[in-house]
């Protein structure tokens, strides 16, 4: 999946949440948005997943060197993010069952492969709403990671998430990323990040005047 913004901007009311952004991003780039709470990464990684529309500038997607329809974007991208729901009274089985009968799973896993990935096999049968926000977002992660996807959005990947739980996310995204697109959401939690080759920081982007590239 390639990714092309062009004096993107988003604004919400009178208020610009990004401005003049420039993004070029190739099959198998990974890149960091760094920025405070508020500062407009999540609705950035909404607008890239073809999810929200942008105010002015134009967003385009290419898979296999052809232009993606950008109603059938969806289909390419995964994300995790802390504001997206779970079926509270499904279990973790019937979780990765419902997820998996819209989406393939990466190199041919099985259901009962993606279960014993998560590390949650003992909450098989437990609903999500038992759940604590740790295992949730790992369920989160493992749905999103294992879906055979070119494109992968991750928000605050680590939110919630204790020492063991980090070390499993470096370790699912290190194997599971491979060759993917990666767009990584963070409050400069570098454990997020540690494998992005790319970083701009959002708060450069509010105005008209803003410039076509700043990444660091």
């Amino acid at each position: 999946m390639k990714l092309l913004l062009q004096q993107a901007g988003k604004k919400y009311y009178r208020q610009w949440v990004f401005r003049a952004l420039d993004l070029t991003m190739e099959q198998g780039d990974t890149l960091a948005i760094l920025g405070p709470n508020g500062s407009g990464k999540s609705t950035l990684l909404q607008v890239l997943s073809g999810a929200t529309l942008l105010n002015e500038g134009t967003l385009t997607h290419w898979k296999d060197d052809k232009k993606t329809d950008p109603e059938e974007v969806f289909r390419q991208v995964a994300i995790a993010a802390p504001y997206l729901e779970l079926v509270e009274e499904f279990t973790l089985e019937e979780s990765v069952q419902l997820h998996f009968s819209f989406k393939k799973t990466m190199n041919g896993l099985s259901l009962q492969d993606v279960i014993r990935l998560s590390e949650l096999q003992d909450a098989l049968h437990k609903p999500v709403k038992f759940f604590s926000s740790g295992m949730k977002q790992r369920l989160k992660m493992t749905l999103a990671c294992l879906s055979d996807t070119p494109l992968l959005l991750l928000d605050e990947p680590c939110a919630n998430l204790d020492e063991n739980g980090v070390k499993w996310y470096a370790s699912m995204v290190s194997e599971y990323g491979k060759g993917k697109t990666i767009v990584v959401c963070s409050n400069s939690h570098t454990e997020e990040y540690f494998f992005c080759s790319r970083k701009i920081l959002l708060t450069d982007y509010k105005s008209l005047s803003a410039g076509k590239s700043k990444e660091r």
